[in-house]
């Protein structure tokens, strides 16, 4: 027997409002995700995919319809088992990163294990492969401030990745991202969809959505357009042929910008390096950060 979709829905309907004030975010939308597909959810504002997305990720419940995800029915969860769903199967990330700013990258992404009732060594040492996945080994122990829109970006991928969810979700990831850090981002959901994993991207950017291997478009609630652009089971458009090779050179190049962008960020206001913290008071701030 195949394994079912990681995403199911079925009619699924929003409504907001009472009586004559009452709108229909959702218009009984059907919608299947296989494993290891790359989906672009696009729609102008007010075309319902926000909305979409938070019943998605179990932040919201539709007035009527049905979610599966892995085969089990959101509906029938109680609040405990939701959370714990929401927690070990889905990955988010926001428009506006939503990084705790007097916690490291480190302890940032070590939260949804603290939450989960991991211990101290796995939940470290899982952290830091999620960090090492988004190029940002080097700077573990920075706080937000100290790193630049598209490394708090990549912090917040690596902070999605950390459980191994079933789905990450990408709430317009870009959204608040210059070009360069934008391709950055891009290119890890690209590498991301490589390796298998399940990926829904909320965007309103043609280019963006250009990347997808699969591009669905939501008007006034409803899907009006599904549009297969690579295989499920393939590499996403961006990394078929021969722009692979491209795509090498292209991350060799970026990693050297990266790396002189990083040195203009770590100057102060006065072009002094800002102080660090020695590594036994970061130890110590993390773990207590991470205990509270």
């Amino acid at each position: 027997m195949s394994a079912p979709p990681v995403l199911r829905v079925r009619g699924l309907v929003k409504e907001y409002g009472e009586g004559d004030a009452r709108v229909r975010a959702l218009r009984g939308v059907d919608l299947d995700i296989e494993r290891g597909d790359y989906v672009a959810i696009m729609g102008a504002s007010g075309s319902g995919k926000s909305t979409l997305m938070n019943i998605l990720g179990c932040l919201d419940v539709p007035s009527s319809g049905t979610y599966e995800i892995d085969g089990s029915d959101v509906g029938r969860l109680d609040e405990r088992r939701l959370a714990i769903l929401r927690n070990r199967r889905v990955g988010f990330v926001f428009q506006s990163f939503n990084l705790i700013p007097r916690m490291s990258a480190l302890a940032n992404v070590e939260l949804p294990l603290v939450y989960g009732g991991i211990g101290q060594a796995e939940r470290r040492a899982r952290a830091l492969a999620a960090l090492e996945q988004v190029g940002l080994t080097d700077r573990v122990h920075h706080e937000p401030n100290q790193l630049s829109g598209g490394q708090q970006q990549r912090v917040a991928v690596a902070r999605a990745l950390v459980t191994a969810p079933a789905l990450l979700l990408a709430d317009e990831p870009t959204g608040n991202l210059d070009t360069a850090s934008t391709e950055d981002v891009l290119e890890i959901l690209d590498r991301l969809s490589v390796s298998g994993r399940t990926i829904v991207l909320i965007t309103h950017e043609n280019d963006v959505a250009a990347r997808a291997k699969r591009v669905i478009r939501l008007v006034d609630g409803a899907v009006v357009e599904d549009r297969r652009q690579a295989p499920v089971d393939g590499p996403p458009p961006r990394l078929s042929g021969h722009d692979r090779a491209d795509q090498d050179r292209a991350d060799q190049d970026r990693a050297d910008q990266d790396r002189a962008d990083q040195d203009r960020a770590d100057q102060g206001p006065a072009g002094q390096e800002p102080a660090e913290p020695g590594p036994a008071n970061r130890d110590s701030a993390e773990d207590g950060a991470a205990a509270r």
